[in-house]
């Protein structure tokens, strides 16, 4: 055994007896404040005459929380309890908050904090075509490390499914609006079961009963009550609890206006308020007279002052007394060491991801708990499964390509070697390349809908941002063959486009890539962009923009000098470009032949006689004879005149293909820098 500071005793690990004490934790918070200004209306800086006053959410608040205990925060709205419970996880910028956050002692933030905690959002965001059996394995494989063999992480999800009550939906599909799965309160378990797979030590919830029914809320506060039993540290916000919720609480904490107005156990309420003169009625309930009291002192000109000076009074008086006993058993307990608690913790099967790499001092504390190959495993296999289940989503989109496809070969079927299938042509290469873009914005949603798994799942490190850029593309990337593929064979042969084998192979590839770049361009606009019907005006607009910009309606040539930048950046150009190159690159290809020069003109309306003297005269005058079989625009030609000869085929391509990597990388940028979870 062990001998602490102040007389505490701390059993050796190995010792039976000991195994049976949980191990120790304080988490301690001292004079937290936290103040935001608000911003001046409009576009000006406030004048110094008239900057606005700044708002205290937290006003030195104090407070405890010890394992096996469940600390509840209360407040009206506004009130700081989310605030309050953002500073103690760690989701404050450190410039910002004032005051201190300790466990046993030692100072909590950074890496530490994510590596030993765990903060349960108020809404349940989870993939709603997993089981719940499946959703908290793919959690187990981000949290749990890979030194961790398959069985294990299954007997720890096992484990799991009981102790949050899930047994009997283990196997049912989470579900949404529109798939009916688990109840209210079973994806809350699940939701909540998904941040503690990993057993953490510390554990934040924010309002984990919102919109329960009353048996539902009962149920999973009794599960944190298990949780915090197992040697965990539980703190939540919660509004106004049932009479059998505030009894399985430990103690509570009341805010008003981000100011402490009541810390102490649930029993030590009634006591409370009747020395401040508001004694609470026999059968009435507590927490509701309490808030009741709190909200009505808040509509007097000094607000609750009253009630948080008689509460600092209270904590350093001989009132303090009369709260129960376990608030004077928990002064006495003993806490040890942080680094020595959490190993001993580790080596007692809790906070699992730690346990592949002995002890979590402050200098090994793994960042993640696997490698980003691993993390992209996962995800992509979590991805798949998700969409594998809901396959009108893909048929939705393969019929959206088919009916294009169908509507463009039937509207330029079979066009001829004439100007006016050149010109068919033109309109049939820019409408295909356009719409491949358009559609394309069906995947403005995607990342919408997933971006509070994602903030959730990254703000404790379950893996990589860059991890989840690469997964991402990796499985948006078979369906985009699929389409391409669908495309080119339901309009390249029915409009008899030329160049046979090669050619169609070049053209397919072309339509992959423009699915490519318009992909990667709204996934970067979908994380930029967190609305989805903003996300759609914006893709349309720019889209429209690219597509006047891209060389068919004005010529390269004629697009004014203070506006050409704008056309080597529209993403329709090189595409276009490119299938235009493909089709015209022949020039032994003739596309308008003696007469046909003149369609389009006033002689086109005139007889083949007098177009043909017409056309003798015109031979005359150049010194070559001109007949009605004569070529006079070939291949070549029509690419000059559309000014689309500054780029090869090749390189446009090439360029299609860079522009999806280049989109990608910025919504990789966007996320590392746009996604910290963190209050300024």
């Amino acid at each position: 055994m062990a001998i602490l500071p102040g007389d505490c005793v701390v059993l050796d690990i190995d010792d039976a007896a000991a195994q049976s004490t949980p191990v120790p934790y304080a988490l301690t918070f001292t004079d937290l404040s936290y103040t935001v200004g608000s911003r001046r209306a409009g576009l000006l800086p406030p004048l110094p005459t008239d900057a606005p006053p700044a708002k205290a959410l937290l006003d030195g608040i104090s407070g405890e929380a010890r394992d096996g205990e469940v600390l509840a925060v209360m407040g009206a709205s506004g009130s700081g309890k989310s605030t309050l419970l953002d500073a103690l996880a760690g989701r404050i910028a450190r410039g910002s908050l004032r005051g201190r956050v300790e466990l046993n002692g030692e100072a909590l933030h950074g890496r530490r904090v994510r590596a030993i905690s765990a903060y349960v959002m108020q809404d349940d965001v989870l993939y709603p075509m997993l089981t719940v059996r499946e959703t908290l394995m793919f959690a187990a494989e981000f949290r749990l490390p890979r030194a961790l063999s398959p069985d294990k992480k299954r007997a720890r999800v096992d484990a799991l499914i009981g102790q949050l009550g899930l047994a009997r939906a283990a196997d049912t599909i989470v579900g949404d609006e529109a798939h009916r799965g688990v109840s209210g309160g079973e994806r809350r378990r699940v939701s909540i079961g998904t941040d503690i797979v990993h057993d953490p030590i510390l554990l934040f919830l924010d309002e984990p009963t919102s919109g329960l029914d009353s048996a539902s809320a009962f149920m999973v506060v009794q599960v944190l009550r298990r949780i915090a039993q197992s040697g965990s540290v539980i703190v939540m916000t919660i509004h106004q609890p049932s009479a059998r919720i505030l009894n399985i609480l430990d103690r509570l904490l009341l805010l008003s206006r981000g100011r402490t107005v009541y810390a102490g156990s649930p029993s030590g309420l009634k006591p409370f308020f009747s020395v401040f003169g508001y004694p609470i009625p026999d059968n009435e309930n507590l927490v509701e007279f309490a808030l009741d009291t709190i909200r009505e002192l808040e509509h007097q000109p000094d607000g609750a002052a009253m009630l948080v000076k008689f509460s600092s009074r209270w904590q350093s008086s001989l009132g303090a007394l009369l709260d129960t006993k376990d608030d004077k058993d928990r002064s006495q307990r003993c806490t040890m060491p942080l680094e020595l608690a959490i190993a001993e913790s580790v080596s007692r099967g809790k906070l699992v991801a730690g346990s592949g790499s002995g002890t979590l001092s402050s200098t090994s504390v793994p960042t993640y708990a696997n490698p980003w190959y691993v993390e992209v495993w996962v995800l992509m296999k979590r991805a798949f499964t998700n969409t594998r289940r809901m396959p009108e989503l893909f048929v939705m989109r393969l019929g959206t390509i088919m009916v294009t496809g169908f509507i463009l070969a039937t509207i330029f079927w079979r066009l001829d070697d004439t100007p006016k299938g050149v010109q068919e042509r033109l309109g049939f290469f820019a409408m295909a390349m356009s719409t491949m873009f358009y559609v394309c914005a069906d995947a403005l949603p995607v990342f919408v809908q997933e971006r509070h798994i994602y903030l959730r799942e990254t703000a404790h490190n379950a893996y990589r941002r860059l991890s989840y850029v690469v997964a991402n593309t990796a499985v948006a990337f078979p369906p985009l063959v699929v389409l391409s593929l669908a495309f080119a064979v339901t309009t390249f042969f029915a409009v008899r486009l030329s160049g046979g084998g090669a050619s169609f192979a070049f053209f397919a590839l072309t339509v992959l890539a423009s699915f490519w770049a318009g992909s990667g361009f709204v996934t970067f606009l979908s994380a930029v962009v967190p609305h989805v019907m903003l996300g759609y005006t914006v893709v349309v607009a720019i889209l429209a923009y690219f597509l006047l910009f891209s060389g068919f309606f004005i010529n390269r040539d004629r697009i004014p000098s203070y506006w050409i930048w704008f056309h080597y950046l529209s993403l329709v150009k090189y595409p276009y470009q490119a299938v235009l190159q493909n089709e015209f690159r022949d020039a032994a290809r003739c596309f308008s032949r003696g007469v046909e020069m003149f369609d389009g003109t006033p002689i086109g309306a005139m007889s083949k006689a007098v177009k043909l003297k017409v056309l003798d005269a015109i031979g005359a005058t150049l010194g070559a004879p001109l007949t009605a079989e004569t070529c006079v625009v070939t291949g070549a030609d029509v690419l000059a005149q559309q000014a689309v000869t500054d780029i090869g085929r090749w390189k446009c391509l090439l360029v299609t293909v860079a522009f999806g990597f280049f989109f990608r990388f910025l919504f990789y940028i966007v996320l590392h820098f746009g996604s910290k979870n963190k209050r300024r």
